[in-house]
């Protein structure tokens, strides 16, 4: 499939929209699996492009980082179909195949390991050059108590008590599948 090159910093603005509402980030260890993050970090670390996406503990994406240190992120542009979000986000890559359950393209990358998704195509791909455990003790308590509450049942899904590992991908190559 053709890719057009792109400047991050052209595209920074779109990215940072569309975190919030959801897009997907796609690791590949036992099997290509994507999840949906909405909470991420666009920059320069390092003298580097990097962003940084947050993945809890407890998720299925964490063991396949911790694999294959490869990522990419995977940006809507225009209409795509919510499905995507309600079965990459609402379900887990240990019980189901996500990308034959919600339907998804998968498209070769250029520099590693983890391949595009074609129905979100804006894509960077990123090597993990860090990663960090969050120490819930440090957070400000407001965001603690409501973000990562211990006064609930740790064994229901979504219950959302554990930490995050922040993991930071240099943005090795960027481009929209077209």
């Amino acid at each position: 499939m053709p890719k057009r090159k792109i400047e991050i910093s052209d595209y920074a603005n779109e990215i940072i929209k569309a975190l919030p509402k959801g897009v997907l980030l796609t690791s590949k260890a036992d099997k290509v699996n994507s999840m949906v993050i909405g909470w991420g970090t666009l920059g320069i670390n390092w003298s580097r492009p990097v962003i940084a996406v947050y993945v809890r503990e407890g998720r299925y994406t964490k063991g396949q980082l911790d694999k294959n240190p490869e990522f990419t992120v995977n940006v809507p542009i225009g209409e795509y179909d919510k499905r995507i979000i309600g079965v990459c986000g609402g379900k887990s890559g240990r019980d189901i195949d996500k990308i034959k359950e919600a339907g998804l393209t998968i498209v070769d990358s250029e520099e590693i390991s983890v391949p595009a998704i074609k129905e979100f195509p804006l894509t960077l791909e990123c090597r993990v050059m860090y990663a960090q455990k969050q120490d819930l003790s440090l957070l400000d308590e407001e965001i603690n108590s409501t973000l990562y509450p211990q006064n609930i049942d740790g064994t229901a899904v979504g219950a959302n008590r554990d930490p995050h590992t922040t993991y930071y991908g240099e943005i090795v190559s960027a481009y929209i599948i077209e």
